[in-house]
């Protein structure tokens, strides 16, 4: 599933792929803006992890689960 982040007073944005379910992700951001965290932690496909301030949120853009098809469409 592809996440793109929106960061506050920044021109570029985080994108990224991650294996969880779009409802994990979306519980995972709701539960971090509803408690007093400064940080809300991501994780990828790949490993990598990513620290987020939790107060420089702007937007946060959950893609869809399909894959992508490879080859050509007749």
């Amino acid at each position: 599933m592809d996440i793109r982040i929106g960061i506050a007073n920044s021109p570029r944005e985080i994108n990224f792929e991650t294996a969880q379910s779009p409802a994990e992700f979306e519980k995972v951001v709701a539960d971090a803006l509803e408690s007093d965290s400064k940080f809300v932690k991501f994780s990828d496909d790949k490993g990598k992890i990513y620290l987020v301030p939790v107060a420089s949120l702007s937007y946060v853009e959950v893609g869809s689960e399909a894959s992508r098809r490879v080859g050509f469409v007749a």
